[in-house]
């Protein structure tokens, strides 16, 4: 299981944490391609790699949602109603993410987390420069619009590994529901993606003969439990940092460094 390798995971985790934590980031968008160069620098069969990668950081995300969701809810900005309009449509399309991904091939994965990164980084910029609009009316849609939609956001957030942040936060903001609460409603999303799409890679990836020991299904556990024992407390620590640091100028840093890992995996 190379269980060596433990210290390098859990360094990964602490940098994912901070990051999170500081820029209101999802996780994923810093584990997954640490993990695709550890893997790759590892000699996992490439067909493999990146769904095991995808996996084990939604593996950790469980873990730092449950904390995340604690936190949002004691300050009161958590709209349960809203959560449970999104849930299911979040859980029933992460579950089928994890298909998806074990469909596509590893490298094509790969270029498309890039692609996913690349726009990602671009709207990081963007939002950056965007003016907040202040007591304009909410306009959610009716139950089936928000299922419909939570089902596009799990999927996708399960393809990639990553807690949803970056998609339903735009979501909620885009129906004029307040920052606040839009970040709180994202973080309760992330776990029901992360159990749902978990589960999905554990049932996809069972018995794959590519997976290296200490694999559950595409979960690689060393990895999953050295990244999850680091990123829940530091996320307290970059949450800190975010109100002596300046954050916009640390996302529009982020977001270069993001737009260059993802152009590079895009390109292949």
């Amino acid at each position: 299981m190379q269980i060596e390798l433990l210290p390098l995971y859990v360094l990964i985790g602490a940098l994912s944490g901070v990051l999170g934590g500081a820029l209101g980031l999802g996780g994923g968008i810093v584990v997954v391609p640490m993990l695709l160069l550890i893997f790759h620098l590892r000699e996992i069969d490439p067909l493999v790699m990146t769904q095991l990668a995808v996996a084990t950081s939604l593996a950790t995300i469980i873990v730092t949602s449950i904390g995340a969701v604690r936190a949002h809810h004691q300050r009161g900005n958590m709209r349960w109603p809203l959560v449970w309009r999104l849930a299911t449509g979040v859980a029933v399309g992460a579950f089928a993410g994890a298909f998806v991904a074990d469909w596509l091939s590893g490298p094509r994965l790969a270029q498309l987390f890039g692609l996913f990164a690349v726009i990602l980084s671009v709207q990081m910029v963007l939002n950056s420069l965007r003016k907040v609009v202040l007591d304009a009316p909410e306009r959610l849609p009716g139950t089936p619009g928000l299922t419909l939609a939570g089902s596009v956001i799990g999927l996708v957030s399960s393809m990639f590994g990553i807690g949803g942040g970056s998609l339903t936060v735009p979501f909620l903001n885009a129906c004029r529901v307040r920052m606040q609460q839009a970040v709180a409603v994202s973080s309760a999303c992330g776990l029901p993606i992360a159990l749902a799409g978990c589960v999905g890679f554990i049932i996809a990836g069972w018995d794959n003969p590519a997976l290296p020991a200490g694999s559950l299904g595409y979960v690689y556990l060393p990895a999953a439990i050295g990244i999850g024992i680091a990123s829940y407390p530091m996320a307290r620590v970059g949450a800190t940092l975010a109100h002596r640091l300046p954050a916009t100028t640390l996302k529009r840093i982020f977001a270069g460094v993001l737009f260059i890992i993802g152009l590079r995996l895009a390109l292949g």
